[in-house]
């Protein structure tokens, strides 16, 4: 069998493509951490760039979550949050992502006495500026399943009055005991309240499977996060690949919080049919904006051009875009390969 070639920077990086799978305050890089922390005099323990990126170590879900949270202690004006997402924006821009749909945590910032207001506004005005980098923005709020069923529904009834400025909400943060049926009541009302609904599933966490299910069925879902493990029941693939549900997966965040970046299964999802896409996580801690990304799939995965482009086509559909939104982008797909043939 001829190996495939692997595709070139300047290919993935042209390549159009929706990030749906992105946390707003994991993109904290080193730098703005620190310069945040000297803004508001936030002492992190830290004064180089240098150690506060030796901060930035884990080994697994739990430990990187002990890192992600008291990092976001310097976040505490509206400008902050802007500068937080601007930062996100223009760095995604410039690895072709022409649409985002971005998680954020307000319950990180409002147990510290932020405001739910000076979050969200921030985070609004840099969505509304994306624009000016060539790409559009909206904003998923996430609730955190290590906290109450009713620290969510609080946080739902403080973000309606500002229901225009969201597409959904999710669910992030320790599964483990925090099971999606926790969280039904609240996701039920923020349905019909209009809003979008995903879920984490993260990868190989004790009853991964179940918590699939869950979201599916007692949930029922509009997208899935992560969600690799679905592959342990061939009746909730179909169920997937039928409902059009998206997986947003994170093939480089996987190989930080497990041995595997699950490439060979985010493979053979493709393969079946299911609308599986790459996304970055948290990239400042794991080294890997979505260019980067896809790269590094497509070298682990011994894939090239054509899968890349399919997951890109797949980042559009499973986006929460409207019909003549999304057929656009996938226009300019086309576009963009009938300018660079292979």
């Amino acid at each position: 069998m001829p190996s495939v070639t692997e595709p070139t920077a300047a290919f993935v990086s042209g390549l159009p493509k929706a990030e749906l799978h992105v946390h707003l305050e994991g993109t904290l890089e080193p730098d703005l951490k620190l310069a945040l922390a000297t803004r508001n005099g936030v002492d992190i323990g830290q004064s180089t760039v240098e150690e506060v990126r030796a901060s930035y170590a884990f080994d697994s879900l739990a430990s990187f979550l002990a890192v992600y949270y008291p990092a976001m202690d310097v976040l505490v004006t509206e400008q902050d949050f802007y500068d937080l997402a601007t930062a996100y924006f223009r760095r995604a821009a410039a690895d072709g992502v022409r649409h985002v749909e971005a998680f954020f945590d307000p319950q990180a910032h409002t147990t510290r006495g932020v405001p739910f207001e000076t979050v969200i506004s921030g985070l609004h005005r840099a969505a509304a500026d994306a624009v000016g980098y060539g790409l559009s923005a909206d904003l998923i709020l996430c609730f955190l399943r290590d906290a109450s069923a009713e620290s969510a529904h609080e946080t739902l009834l403080a973000a309606l009055p500002y229901r225009d400025l969201l597409v959904g909400v999710g669910l992030d943060s320790d599964e483990r005991g925090n099971p999606p049926a926790k969280f039904a009541e609240v996701f039920q009302l923020a349905r019909d309240a209009g809003l979008k609904l995903t879920m984490h599933c993260d990868i190989d966490q004790v009853g991964s499977i179940e918590n699939i299910r869950q979201v599916l069925g007692e949930v029922r879902v509009d997208r899935i996060d992560h969600g690799t493990n679905i592959l342990e029941d061939p009746a909730l693939v179909a169920l997937v690949r039928e409902r059009r549900i998206g997986l947003t997966c994170c093939p480089v965040s996987n190989s930080f919080v497990t041995a595997d970046m699950k490439a060979r299964e985010i493979v053979e999802l493709l393969g079946l049919g299911v609308l599986v896409t790459l996304n970055s996580d948290d990239p400042a801690y794991f080294g890997a904006y979505v260019a980067d990304t896809y790269t590094a799939f497509a070298r682990q995965a011994g894939v090239g051009r054509d899968e890349l482009v399919q997951l890109a086509r797949n980042s559009f559909e499973a986006s929460w875009l409207s019909a003549s939104e999304r057929a656009g982008y996938l226009a300019e797909i086309d576009a963009f390969l009938e300018a660079n043939p292979a």
